[in-house]
């Protein structure tokens, strides 16, 4: 007793220093002993003496989070002893003592069963716990509800009577009844939260049972309980009548935000605007009173509550149309509108910058789940639509109220002003009226907030590009949308603006804040001009419209000369970015093959600015992108817009021909030098990584040098000479004992950057060969010496590696080299070369901080296995010489390949998408061209190999579960060959490397027995994506485990009803129904047959059962 004592007081320590103390060190070391206490394995018995004896709040919040953690676990599950060490917990105590002999299959559940109500009984008798004790061990009890759903004793499924258990804290004092509801408001967010320690398929079966079973009943129940509450006279400033309306509030929220259908992945996204209510519950949202309960709700009650109940209407609001029919949903609608109506004439409460957010989502559902049409016979729908437009005028106007609120207004409008062409009511829309004072006073709005920011300080919205876009592309629409209107508007402020920063450029007395405001407006208007040019698409064009686009483009490229004769001297970024987004849209819309040429559009340039034709309007373009990137150089953002400009010009057939023809495109292929474009220049670069952007630059290069390059080699070397100047100092740099490495690095990264543009746009034979035959073998060993010199920098490495990879990429079946040239192999060599020479020198790196591992060592393995892959896969290489002449090329790098693979922990494998991606489609050209390298290998790393296997099958990733579908066919289909071969008489016994992969596999049957469980259960169990991909390991795995298969197909039919037995077992059956004992093409496609209408049977026979299987009437 005097060691617990002792053990408790030093936990209750701990936790008082890792809570309170502000020293850092001290409160690491009581993390670092804490964590070691969850892992004790006494560790259960202390929780229960935390809490039956613990003095301080921290302590009780230890013990509860503890026994969250403990029953939680997945890979490391309670031992028995730990389970029945609960016996000393006295509550229990004799329970345990007299059943615990016939534990062994039933301690879990019983664990569970008493943890559960032991958390009950605790918060019953101590009412006064610190909140973040309670709402701890409300976890715990969800927690456990939760992962104990479906476990049953004697019929009774224990765990689903929550709103039984809890009945006794609802009908007791208010301060019980808090508790209560926060127990059911935990359990509905527990159980509709998905976790990734547990499989997805576990989580939507209990997910499902609870909506079917449980989630009505507590709805029912929190809508009774907030009834009652509104029909009395709340006492709101007693905090625990406060806290429990909002307990039932969150409670009502959580019921209605669940998900229903399993579609919801991602919480942040608001896309899914349909809530997927069931059809048992169309009786409540008939009731208008389920409705007006909540908008009652939110004229009765303080702001500060209002925010949910807003919530909760934005959620019944966006109920499934198909859950009424036209006449029901009509008079739902009707209700719906009055009730927005109501709350638009009070519009008090809505200064509250939450109200007004849920507010202003209430109102973007009102369009999503419903028509035009439908709203236009809304009874009040003229004075709706109204107050609508008046309150977003009225929002629009005051910009600095809530900015983010913003989009799901313009949401409406532009849904609105998108349904005008396709409404098909008699009755009028009257959106020819409003949508225009929402654009004017969107478009006046950001004008008149251009002074205020410049004046105060304050934050300018037009630095984060991406809320700007977001209401742009919005904008698009509902400007489009009486367009003359618009245009007019544009016309008329863009005058101004424009007639207003001539004259204060002229004048020698003009303040830099009246120029900077003016520069701000036509900002936004150059903005905004490109946005309804962009929103062209949306709508069916007319030449008067074409001609008005035609009015704002000359405005636009008239004050694009203006402001680019001023560049020497000083110049605007954001008004620079405000001219890239305009002419991408412009590109969009009237740059192309497929765009009229005899639009308006041309005509108004012509008469305008003397731009007869497509081709002088690209000569704008270029000339534009040339002095941006001669003036802006320096500045990244405008120099990677310029270029992606640049770059999506340089893809359309027929622009680029015409590109090519400009004397300014050719000036752009002979001079490609930083001595015209300071952004190729090596000096005053802060990092590296400020080069990527040289890559698009010669990507677009490549592709205008492609266009009339053929064979003309002097052509060629003419454009290379910058980079083969470049080369040649490099060279001269690492001939020499002492250089400046900064400069050497500089050159190279950039460097090599450029021939990686060049590279991906040569995807000709004719050109390609010219680039490979340029760089090797003269200048391949710099780039080999380079790796050998700076592998530790990922800076230098990545650059280089991701040149490599291009190289050796055969696209478009361009490396095809003559029979008689040796190349390919030569290639390889490299390749080979460099892969080892990296992998063994980034392999002394030693311990690599976890936050910096991907950066410093596993990018650089990913992109060595892409190029692995590329080379193995690229049909320029018979390797089968490799090893005929003494050629140890192929040997070296697949060596590496194992090194670096086992360096690698698994967990790293599939935490890094791209090293997945890499890593996968690697092994499955292994598999299929290199297995008798695979058996080769030594059984730790073969068993390595299929753990990864094993573990990437039920990878969230398809491409990653396919492609390990793809090896694990391989790896069965060898197996099964060889076990073939090994029981016929030939002449000619197995190889070494086959007879010892066989008696591996002999050696440990589990691996592929536990891949055929899984398998199987994904094919069943789970919405299985890739079923093709999925069944054709599964005929090699059955075959080669027959004995195994048998019981697991007896163990699945068992674990079914008794009356869906027969059907199951008859299921399995017809799976083999005429499948032969081979591997052949044809018994294989048999198989994949069957195996479709197996699963359909399998899904039908278990539609119905109890076992935890998805019941879904979602639709019906």
């Amino acid at each position: 007793m005097a060691d617990h004592v002792q053990s408790l007081a030093q936990l209750e320590n701990l936790c008082k220093q890792l809570y309170e103390t502000t020293d850092t060190t001290t409160r690491l070391q009581a993390e670092k002993a804490l964590v070691e206490f969850t892992n004790s394995p006494d560790c259960l018995s202390k929780c229960q003496l935390l809490l039956e004896r613990g003095s301080s709040s921290y302590s009780q919040l230890l013990a509860a989070t503890c026994l969250t953690k403990l029953v939680s676990r997945t890979n490391n599950p309670l031992p028995l002893e730990q389970r029945i060490d609960i016996r000393k917990w006295k509550i229990f105590c004799s329970v345990l003592k007299k059943i615990s002999f016939l534990l062994c299959g039933l301690v879990l559940f019983v664990v569970f069963f008493l943890i559960g109500n032991y958390v009950l009984n605790y918060l019953a008798t101590r009412p006064k716990l610190a909140t973040f004790v309670t709402q701890a061990l409300i976890q715990l009890y969800a927690r456990i509800t939760k992962l104990g759903w479906f476990d049953c004793q004697k019929d009774d499924y224990v765990f689903r009577n929550a709103i039984t258990d809890v009945t006794r804290f609802l009908q007791d004092s208010v301060e019980y009844c808090i508790i209560g509801v926060t127990i059911l408001s935990q359990l509905t967010n527990e159980i509709n939260q998905a976790d990734t320690t547990h499989p997805l398929t576990k989580h939507r079966k209990i997910a499902s049972s609870f909506r079917d079973s449980s989630l009505f009943d507590i709805f029912t129940l929190s809508c009774n309980l907030l009834k009652q509450a509104s029909g009395k006279n709340l006492n709101l400033n007693d905090e625990s009548q406060h806290g429990l309306l909002m307990q039932l509030l969150k409670l009502t929220h959580n019921c209605l935000n669940f998900d229903f259908i399993g579609t919801s992945t991602d919480e942040s996204s608001d896309d899914l605007c349909t809530v997927q209510i069931p059809t048992s519950w169309r009786s409540a949202f008939l009731d208008s009173s389920t409705l007006q309960l909540f908008f009652d709700l939110y004229h009765s009650i303080p702001p500060s509550f209002s925010p949910l109940v807003l919530s909760c209407l934005v959620q019944i609001a966006s109920v499934r149309r198909s859950l009424f029919n036209n006449a029901e949903r009509a008079k739902f609608l009707s209700h719906l509108v009055d009730g927005v109506k109501r709350i638009l004439e009070n519009p008090q409460s809505l200064s509250d910058p939450n109200n007004y957010h849920e507010f202003c989502r209430l109102l973007a559902r009102l369009k999503s789940n419903y028509q035009l049409g439908e709203l236009v016979k809304v009874e009040n729908y003229p004075e709706v639509i109204r107050l609508i437009a008046n309150f977003t005028v009225t929002s629009l106007q005051h910009w600095e109220f809530a900015p983010n609120s913003v989009h799901y207004l313009l949401s409406l409008w532009q849904r609105l002003a998108a349904s005008v062409p396709y409404v098909k009511a008699t009755e009028p829309h009257m959106l020819e009226t409003y949508t225009p004072e929402v654009t004017k006073a969107y478009i006046t709005s950001r004008l008149e907030s251009v002074h205020i920011i410049l004046r105060d300080g304050l934050e300018d919205p037009l630095e984060d590009t991406g809320l700007v876009q977001q209401q742009l592309d919005q904008l698009s629409t509902i400007g489009r949308c009486e367009y003359e209107k618009t245009c007019a508007l544009l016309v008329q402020l863009f005058d101004q603006s424009a007639q207003s920063y001539q004259e204060l450029l002229q004048s020698a007395s003009a303040s830099p804040m009246d120029i900077a405001v003016q520069e701000g407006r036509l900002t936004w208007l150059v903005y905004i001009i490109g946005a309804v040019i962009g929103g062209r698409v949306s709508f069916a064009s007319t030449d008067e419209q074409d001609a008005m686009d035609g009015e704002l483009v000359c405005r636009v490229l008239q004050l694009m000369n203006l402001t680019d004769s001023r560049l020497a001297q000083a110049g605007n970024e954001k008004l620079e970015l405000a001219m890239l987004s305009f002419f991408e849209q412009f590109r969009k819309i009237y740059i192309g093959d497929q765009v009229q040429k005899s639009s308006k559009l041309y005509r108004r340039l012509s008469e305008v600015l003397g731009l007869n034709d497509e081709t002088m309007v690209l000569s704008v373009f270029i000339g534009k992108i040339i002095t941006n990137l001669k003036y802006w150089g320096r500045c990244e953002p405008i120099t990677s817009k310029t270029l992606q400009l640049l770059n999506d010009l340089s893809i359309g057939y027929s622009s680029v021909r015409k590109l090519v023809k400009l004397s300014a495109v050719q000036f752009m292929l002979n001079n490609h030098t930083s001595e015209h474009f300071s952004f190729l220049g090596i000096n005053n670069q802060s990092n590296l990584t400020d080069m990527r952007c040289r890559t698009t630059f010669y990507t677009a290069l490549g592709r205008l040098l492609m266009v009339d390059l053929g064979e003309d080699e002097d052509q060629y070397e003419q454009f290379m000479l910058p980079l083969t100047a470049a080369f040649e100092a490099v060279a001269q740099m690492f001939s020499t004992n002492s250089f400046n490495e900064q400069e050497a690095k500089r050159t190279l990264v950039g460097l090599v950057r450029d021939l990686r543009g060049i590279a991906f746009a040569f995807n000709a034979k004719t050109s390609f060969m010219m680039l490979f035959e340029w760089i090797y073998p003269s200048y391949m060993p710099i780039l080999q010496r380079a790796i050998e010199l700076w592998y530790h920098d990922p800076a230098c490495t990545t650059p280089v590696l991701k040149l490599m990879a291009e190289l050796v990429h055969n696209r478009s079946q361009r490396l095809q080299f003559d029979v008689s040239s040796p190349n390919g192999i030569l290639l390889f060599r490299e390749t080979s070369k460099m892969i080892t020479m990296y992998g063994n020198r980034i392999l002394t790196l030693g311990e690599v901080p976890k936050d910096q591992v991907y950066a410093l060592k596993l990018k650089g393995i990913s992109i060595c296995f892409s190029m692995l892959k590329a080379a193995l896969s690229g049909s320029y290489v018979n390797f089968g010489v490799f090893r005929l002449y003494g050629d140890d090329a192929l040997d070296n790098a697949l060596q590496t390949f194992i090194k670096l693979l086992l360096s690698i922990p698994h967990s790293d494998l599939l935490d890094y998408p791209k090293l997945s991606q890499s890593y996968y489609s690697l092994l499955e050209v292994l598999t299929q061209d290199h297995m008798n390298f695979i058996a080769s290998l030594e059984p730790r790393v073969i068993m390595y190999i299929l753990s990864s296997i094993s573990e990437g099958l039920t990878a969230l990733d398809t491409m990653v579960c396919t492609g390990c579908c793809s090896c694990l066919d391989h790896i069965v289909t060898y197996l099964f060959k060889q076990l073939s071969r090994s029981t016929k008489k030939r002449t000619t016994p197995l190889n070494q490397e086959s007879d010892r992969f066989l008696h591996i596999m002999q050696q440990h049957p589990e691996m592929i027995q536990q891949m055929l469980s899984t398998v199987l259960n994904i094919i069943i169990f789970e919405d299985c994506r890739n079923q093709w991909s999925m069944s054709r390991p599964l005929l090699g795995l059955i075959l080669l485990n027959e004995k195994y298969f048998s019981d697991l197909r007896n163990s699945i039919v068992n674990s079914q009803p008794p009356e869906k037995q027969q059907a199951m077992h008859l299921c399995f059956e017809n799976l083999m129904e005429g499948i032969e004992r081979n591997l052949l093409t044809k018994n294989r496609d048999r198989f994949t047959q069957n195996l479709s209408a197996f699963r359909r049977e399998v899904n039908d026979s278990m539609k119905n059962s109890t076992y935890g299987v998805n019941s879904n009437d979602m639709m019906s």
